[in-house]
């Protein structure tokens, strides 16, 4: 049966509403009272600010702590490097920690700042109309702030030297090291669009996808460039011990690559890629009522059928044709 395009008003029945509005009404000025003071945009962006700062600085501070305890029985480098040496265990180990930590914190944080903890995704975000330039100033400093108190944290936290810091390794060139870090951070924006600025049945599953992607980008770049793909990452470390001299790869890379997913997601929107495979995430009942034109063209076209409104139309109209059908039988039997 054709989809309708109508879709049914729902409405409450009971005489609760009233009531229930001005409680919510009252609610809302008794907790708003004691910040009466404060103009509300500025404990919003506050809040945001705030929780920005703590996912950034614990998803650092577990990734840091870990990059240390992988790298405590290898000998210290000069410049307070991961291993220079290609040992899949410590890849491995600091990859596992930098994806599992950027999920458990994204996932505790994505419903109240985003869950960002990355300049570069910030920028990313930004430029597709994600975020409002108010708020991706202010997460960028709390990014920047955070990464240098979980690089001081763990320096004066665990003993030895700080061993976290990202440079370039097996030979790799500061061109190469551009580069690598250009596509892995691409890799990695990319799949937040897709996952968490493109909304979808399964967005709440977001920061898992968003961990994974991290993950098996830093099994790639951990030993060539230290997998950064956040200048944050980098900037906190090299505070506390030192500054490469090229350690303007690690913003320029990872931001090269935000650009590149930017532009690739644009193509993407702008080609209406929802009309190439659409009803993927569709459950049964979603699947049944889906009857998309065969030629679809816009995203509006495939967009996901309201299955509780159609159900109820279809209830209502079954109503009034069993309500005309018995009001021609009536009239049959008088007849």
């Amino acid at each position: 049966m054709p989809r309708s395009k109508s879709i049914l008003p729902f409405h409450k029945r009971d005489g609760n509403a009233s009531l229930e509005r001005k409680t919510s009404k009252t609610s809302r000025d008794r907790r708003l009272a004691r910040l009466a003071f404060v103009p509300n945009w500025v404990r919003i962006e506050t809040i945001a600010f705030l929780a920005e700062f703590a996912g950034t600085f614990m998803f650092l501070f577990i990734a840091f702590a870990a990059t240390q305890v992988a790298n405590a029985g290898a000998p210290a480098t000069e410049d307070n490097s991961l291993s220079q040496y290609p040992n899949s265990s410590n890849l491995l180990y600091i990859s596992l920690a930098f994806g599992f930590s950027l999920a458990v914190n994204a996932w505790a944080f994505f419903r109240i700042s985003g869950g960002l903890f990355n300049p570069a995704v910030t920028l990313g975000l930004y430029l597709i109309g994600a975020i409002k330039p108010v708020r991706a100033f202010l997460v960028f400093i709390a990014q920047m702030v955070a990464a240098i108190a979980a690089a001081g944290v763990v320096a004066g936290l665990f003993p030895g030297d700080l061993n976290v810091a990202t440079t370039l390794a097996g030979g790799t060139t500061i061109a190469q090291g551009l580069f690598i870090e250009m596509f892995l951070t691409a890799e990695l924006v990319f799949v937040i669009f897709m996952l968490a600025a493109e909304k979808h049945k399964a967005t709440f599953l977001a920061p898992v996808g968003i961990g994974l992607a991290l993950f098996v980008s830093e099994m790639t770049g951990v030993y060539f460039t230290g997998g950064s793909l956040n200048p944050a990452r980098s900037f906190g470390p090299a505070c506390i011990t030192q500054f490469p001299g090229y350690h303007w790869i690690y913003w320029l890379g990872p931001c090269m690559g935000a650009l590149l997913a930017v532009g690739f997601y644009e193509l993407m929107k702008f080609g209406e890629y929802e009309t190439v495979n659409p009803a993927q995430d569709f459950d049964d009942h979603e699947a049944q009522l889906f009857v998309p034109p065969e030629d679809a063209v816009t995203k509006e076209e495939v967009a996901r059928p309201n299955v509780a409104a159609e159900t109820a139309e279809e209830a209502v109209q079954h109503v009034s044709t069993g309500d005309r059908l018995h009001t021609i039988l009536s009239e049959s039997v008088k007849g």
